[in-house]
């Protein structure tokens, strides 16, 4: 039987959400801006990030994905969406529910830099380095974990488990 043991509290989830906005608010201030959500992890994580910017921003999505439904990455990423938006000359922030190994957030950040981005950064509900094989920089993280498999607040395991309102170490 699965045991699911706390790490983020909705609270802390909400208090950093809305920091991160504020600060891409300010940043991004008087510029085009496009946020790409990282299906399916990130929908939840974005639609809260989006509901606090104060700028104007256009929003797209990708869906990629390295793990299927597996608990540790395959090592090959799979694009099974590209954005729908008109990017070059844009800036552009890839949000992401978790940043792990690494590997498919090196693949994006290549990809949509390839299509004319004026600038590709990431913002991340979680920075989990425990596992990173490529470096990537997270330029907005909201929390910070060590270890451990996350579900919850969009994280899933074999696609269950988004619903839950807060973040959960998985223990199987």
């Amino acid at each position: 039987m699965s045991e699911f043991i706390p790490v983020l509290t909705k609270e802390e989830i909400a208090t950093r959400v809305e920091e991160v906005a504020q600060a891409i608010s300010s940043e991004y201030r008087d510029r085009d801006l496009i946020l790409i959500g990282i299906l399916k992890g990130a929908f939840i994580f974005l639609s809260d990030l989006v509901r606090h910017l104060s700028i104007p921003v256009q929003v797209d999505f990708m869906c990629a994905s390295s793990y299927g439904s597996s608990t540790s990455s395959s090592g090959r990423v799979k694009l099974t969406k590209d954005v729908d938006l008109e990017i070059k000359n844009k800036d552009v922030i890839i949000v992401e529910d978790i940043v792990d190994t690494g590997i498919t957030l090196s693949y994006l950040i290549k990809h949509l830099k390839s299509s004319g981005a004026a600038s590709v950064r990431v913002c991340a509900l979680i920075d989990k380095k425990e596992r990173r094989e490529t470096e990537v920089t997270v330029d907005y993280a909201c929390h910070a974990v060590e270890k451990g498999f996350l579900v919850g607040y969009g994280l899933d395991y074999a696609e269950f488990y988004r619903n839950l309102p807060e973040v959960y170490h998985l223990k199987l």
